[in-house]
């Protein structure tokens, strides 16, 4: 096994070498333990599925009224401001 087969067997079996088929486990052992690059990707890809299985970050009560508010207040300025070159002559 190189290690574009092993990427490819995490990214078809996941990153839990324990549940992939008896022959593919001990292929991708033995690369593990001489490739700095395939220990790499499986490190790479348990952060993902750990990243993805976390809960998701919930913003505080009330954030998205807040940011509505602060743009409406913003656009309200911006159309009561005339235009820096509105007063030059023309």
């Amino acid at each position: 096994m190189d290690v574009r087969e092993f990427e490819d067997l995490i990214g078809r079996l996941g990153e839990d070498i324990s549940r992939w088929p008896a022959e593919q486990r001990q292929s991708a052992a033995d690369l593990l333990a001489s490739s700095p690059e395939a220990d790499r990707l499986l490190s790479e890809a348990r952060l993902v599925r750990e990243a993805l299985s976390s809960p998701p970050v919930r913003a505080p009560a009330g954030l998205t009224s807040r940011i509505l508010a602060a743009a409406h207040r913003l656009a309200q300025e911006e159309a009561a401001t005339p235009p820096a070159d509105a007063h030059q002559p023309g």
